[in-house]
């Protein structure tokens, strides 16, 4: 290890010589795990080639019948071919507003602008740098975790701001900066299911809930914090499983399977001690950061706020200021970064401002190429119907098995989890099982809010390891700055750990709350006809 004193915190940086970067051939299931996965093609590919079978599976089932209806329309499912003249026609017309309008692409880029502007700057190398000083490196992990699990306030912002820090702090403090992308990776998808705070997924899954669950009881309503209490019991679950995942399984695995590269582009900045007129340029950004935060809070507060949805409610979708996340994280890594970057003359022209911009947005290419191809699967999966089919047959069969409720619950998880390989997104999944299993499981005696929980469960674990979600690739691309030969096998490999201890963690935790008869939330039962507590 390299060791450099800097501001009274010592720094590891890992030796990376040519003698340490060759890859040793690692054994055990991980190992086959990464072998496998690092043949599949690239995830760009990967999608392409989805999208044609998609294509000619939903021919080949357009010329069957089946029974089933899709509880989301009222309608029985039939397969749209999509190799059929319309369908092909449609796709054209459709092709650039599939790209242009997938939901990831425009945030990704502006939410990237910001923060290319702070960082560029120089003002996240310094924030750093502090929080270095003060962070003790056995405590490195479940602060990261944490911060993870908090980013969810602002959607999928985590994947964008916290992994890519926490890969960083991990390296400069000597542990593997993969193991740290896993560690806030996993804290982030855990947060779904574990957390201190509601977030704007809550009322969306809510509205879905009641809405099916008045299928049986017109007069029944879901509390849009029902699950709140089980979010925050789960936490301790969470966290401490990720962190014993990280250290005792992580860590040892990335060394040994993915040694550091020789040229890591770290810039030397981030390695030397703070000046003056950087600490001084640090304080004063900081200040402004701060000041607009506090004004977004206060502005926040009245009831009749602009920020609030007609309602009053500021955790919807619907809310101004949850559709302007994305805006606000740019403003925010904007001004920081160019107040840090005038005061310490990093930024001595326009050109130095706009440069900042353009450097950060070269790491972008490989997902903005990857999300064309995403963009038109996700639309030919959808439009196909071939996404309902599999979910409605599915939740068919579990509900035909008549299960005790404890084992039908296990079979919700159980199921979802597979389901979750395929379709990632939570609102598109509970949007169409959720007129099934809560009915189905209301005829029964199990309670809506019981059923959304067993839902959440299986949606927060299985992300991680799946290459259909969103934001692999963009993790994929943070660890190749670490180590270039990473691929879709080296990240699902890392990350199954993960989704094995949050699947056990949050269903044990479930299970202890329905024990021990805890409320899982605020009007929240496991029996139909509810009961109070």
């Amino acid at each position: 290890m390299d060791i450099q004193q800097q501001e009274g915190v010592l720094i590891s940086m890992p030796n990376t010589t040519p003698e340490t970067v060759q890859p040793q051939k690692v054994g055990g299931f991980l190992g086959w795990i990464e072998r496998i996965g690092n043949k599949i093609p690239d995830i760009t590919m990967l999608f392409i080639a989805a999208f044609f079978i998609t294509c000619i599976v939903s021919m080949i089932f357009s010329y069957f019948t089946f029974d089933y209806v899709n509880p989301a329309t009222g309608k029985q499912i039939a397969i749209t071919n999509m190799l059929s003249p319309a369908s092909l026609v449609t796709l054209m017309t459709k092709m650039v507003t599939n790209y242009s309008g997938f939901p990831p692409l425009g945030m990704v880029i502006v939410a990237t602008l910001g923060i290319g502007i702070a960082d560029g700057s120089g003002y996240i190398n310094t924030g750093l740098k502090k929080i270095l000083t003060v962070t003790p490196k056995f405590l490195l992990t479940p602060i990261v975790i944490v911060v993870g699990m908090l980013s969810h306030l602002a959607p999928d912002s985590g994947y964008m701001i916290i992994i890519p820090i926490a890969a960083y702090l991990f390296y400069a403090s000597g542990k593997h900066p993969l193991s740290g992308v896993a560690a806030s990776f996993a804290g982030i998808a855990g947060a779904f299911a574990a957390n201190y705070t509601p977030s704007a997924i809550d009322p969306v899954i809510q509205g879905f809930t009641q809405m099916a669950a008045q299928i049986i009881d017109p007069t029944y309503e879901v509390n849009v914090l029902c699950n709140y209490f089980y979010a925050v019991g789960s936490t301790f679950a969470v966290i401490g499983s990720c962190w014993w995942i990280t250290e005792k399984v992580t860590e040892p695995w990335c060394w040994k399977a993915c040694p550091l590269d020789t040229d890591i582009d770290v810039s030397e900045s981030a390695m030397t001690a703070i000046t003056p007129k950087e600490n001084r340029a640090f304080y004063i950004a900081s200040f402004v950061l701060v000041a607009m935060l506090a004004g977004l809070f206060l502005s926040l507060m009245p009831a009749d706020s602009i920020w609030r949805d007609p309602q009053g409610n500021l955790a919807s979708f619907k809310a101004p200021v949850m559709q302007s996340i994305v805006a606000i994280i740019f403003m925010l890594c904007a001004v920081t970064g160019i107040v840090y970057g005038i005061i310490s003359g990093k930024f001595r022209s326009s050109k130095d401002f706009t440069h900042s911009m353009e450097e950060i947005t070269k790491t972008l290419v490989q997902l903005i190429v990857f999300y064309f191809f995403a963009a038109q699967f996700m639309y030919a999966f959808g439009a196909s119907n071939l996404g309902a089919l599999i979910a409605v047959s599915g939740a068919e069969f579990l509900k035909s098995l008549a299960l005790p409720p404890q084992i039908t619950i296990f079979g919700v998880i159980v199921f979802v989890a597979l389901l979750n390989l395929l379709i990632t997104s939570a609102s598109a999944k509970w949007s169409i099982l959720a007129p099934i299993f809560v009915p189905m499981l209301m005829s029964v005696g199990i309670a809506p809010e019981l059923t959304q929980a067993a839902f959440r469960v299986s949606d927060s674990a299985v992300n991680v390891c799946t290459p259909m979600f969103a934001f692999y690739p963009l993790i994929i691309i943070y660890c190749q700055k670490y180590y270039k030969n990473t691929g879709v096998g080296t990240l699902s490999s890392m990350m199954l750990p993960y989704t094995g201890a949050l699947l056990v963690a949050l269903t044990i935790m479930l299970y202890l709350f329905w024990w021990f008869n805890i409320p899982l939330g605020f009007q929240a039962d496991y029996v139909y006809p509810r009961q109070m507590f």
